[in-house]
């Protein structure tokens, strides 16, 4: 399809966070994908600790990357030019198209935001000169009053790009009528008129039930009602953020062979690293707080973290960190990933002040790792395969291939430890760089790689090692999760059923 304008834009947002937009854009973008448009996701601002790395080494939200996924192209930095990564003390770091570039708090942030409208300008032109379509992607609500004169991610860039809005109500957590007529009452008359149609998100039953309200809803305020989708479980699509963890992410299931306690550190990212593992069958994944919560897990996850040095006094705090040493001591398996390996080394330092204001601090002592904080943060995809010498949790995988990614500041240095990985390639350049430690029983391992449970073989591996530790027969599905691409081929069918896409192509001009 070749274009002379530039391409239309088609926006979701909606009533809060958490309603549902990011999986929405995600199916969108599978959908006119597989109608053949050049479909491209967009997100002017994105505040996540789940983050995903570019071809060139620039760094994105993950939601963003996954609809790039979804609609078959290369993920840029153009996609999401801003990204803010929570810290402690309320700050965030700032990624500008890709880089980090300043640690500044909420108002600081809002007094450099003028200078930031010109660079989300410049990345939705490209996008939208490239490609046939632009969904973009909304934060938060449109109607949050206290906000409305900074904001640089909704109603602002919806003028920008002149985009047919789409606002999304989750009706499971109650109140959607209220919240979409509420959101639709606070816009300002223009704001009002760029909203084409209404979605409701996460129904759970007959969705004629609804007739009744969705009349009095299209009477109200005077926008249709394009769809009603229904609320499911058993399609794996990255969450965005830290939020789904609040509201029970991970499966809490009551029949399972091997349970994982993965540690909710109070400033956790990438948690999406855990996804596949809670998706196979017969495995719980919950995320813990603190001892009591332990019980008698089969195995225990360090995830990453945007600040390793707090988190690692909230372990301290909280009992946790004696808990990790003792069971280790005892055999339970134990990995950490990027700062969660960090912890479990013996000392991290840091004399610049890069992370904290405390230049050297005491690890759990669990790996031979000393860990070295650095300005320059590590942004790389990675081939890496299974070392030769793992053992334990990765003996089945020897010699195994896999894909992942590093997102992190500071270096680490195990002297003397078996490392469990070799990373093969860097951003598409041949090595041979060790990766990560393992304790000398082979029940505790680190690693900077990111991604590593999304390998089949390798998470099946894990799980088999974990079950004859066990004593327990395992699972012979597991390792055979759907791919990505059926996931988000069942995803756009479940929403293209429910959701009226030719309505909303016209919408747009398609």
């Amino acid at each position: 399809m070749s274009r002379g304008a530039p391409a239309p834009c088609l926006m979701v947002q909606g009533t809060a966070s958490s309603v549902g937009k990011s999986v929405l854009v995600t199916a969108f973008c599978r959908i006119f994908a597989r109608a053949g448009l050049r479909v491209v996701p967009f997100k002017a601002q994105n505040m996540a600790l789940n983050s995903a790395v570019t071809a060139d080494g620039g760094e994105i939200g993950r939601a963003q990357a996954v609809q790039a996924e979804a609609a078959g192209v290369e993920p840029t930095v153009d996609m999401n030019p801003i990204l803010l990564k929570p810290e402690e003390d309320f700050r965030s770091q700032v990624v500008v198209r890709g880089l980090p570039v300043a640690s500044l708090g909420f108002r600081e942030y809002n007094r450099m935001k003028p200078d930031l409208i010109p660079v989300i300008r410049e990345c939705l032109d490209r996008l939208r000169a490239a490609y046939d379509l632009v969904v973009i992607e909304g934060a938060g609500s449109p109607a949050e009053i206290n906000l409305k004169a900074d904001e640089i991610v909704n109603m602002r860039v919806a003028r920008m790009a002149d985009a047919a809005v789409l606002l999304v109500g989750d009706i499971d957590r109650g109140g959607v009528f209220a919240s979409l007529v509420g959101t639709m009452e606070l816009l300002e008359p223009a704001e009002r008129a760029l909203v084409r149609g209404l979605i409701i998100n996460k129904f759970r039953g007959d969705a004629s039930l609804l007739a009744g309200g969705l009349s009095f809803l299209e009477d109200r305020v005077g926008v249709p009602v394009l769809g009603v989708v229904p609320y499911f479980q058993d399609i794996l699509v990255a969450a965005e953020d830290s939020v789904s963890l609040e509201e029970g992410g991970g499966s809490v299931g009551g029949d399972y062979r091997l349970d994982v306690a993965v540690v909710r550190l109070p400033r956790i990212s990438n948690f999406d690293d855990f996804e596949p593992l809670a998706a196979e069958p017969g495995v719980r994944v919950r995320f813990i707080r603190g001892p009591k919560e332990l019980n008698g897990a089969d195995l225990m996850i360090l995830p990453g973290t945007k600040s390793t040095v707090a988190d690692l006094g909230f372990l301290r705090r909280t009992g946790l960190a004696d808990l990790i040493r003792g069971r280790a001591a005892s055999g339970t398996a134990i990995i950490g990933i990027c700062g969660g390996y960090q912890m479990l080394g013996r000392e991290i330092r840091d004399p610049e002040g890069v992370e904290s204001a405390t230049p050297r601090v005491p690890g759990l002592g669990l790996l031979p790792a000393v860990t070295a904080f650095i300005p320059r943060k590590t942004t790389q995809r990675v081939q890496a395969m299974v070392g030769t010498e793992a053992t334990f949790l990765l003996s089945e995988a020897r010699g195994t291939s896999l894909k992942a990614y590093e997102i992190h500041m500071g270096q680490s240095r195990a002297e003397g430890a078996v490392h469990p990985f070799v990373v093969t390639e860097r951003q598409g350049q041949a090595v041979a760089d060790p990766d990560g430690a393992t304790n000398a029983a082979g029940n505790v391992l680190g690693t900077y790689l990111h991604g590593l449970l999304h390998n089949s073989e390798l998470r099946a591996a894990l799980l088999r090692a974990l079950a004859a530790r066990k004593g327990v027969a395992p699972d012979s599905r597991w390792g055979s999760l759907p791919s990505a691409a059926a996931n988000y081929d069942r995803l756009a069918d479940l929403v293209r059923a429910n959701i009226d896409i030719p309505r909303i192509m016209a919408l747009v001009g398609l």
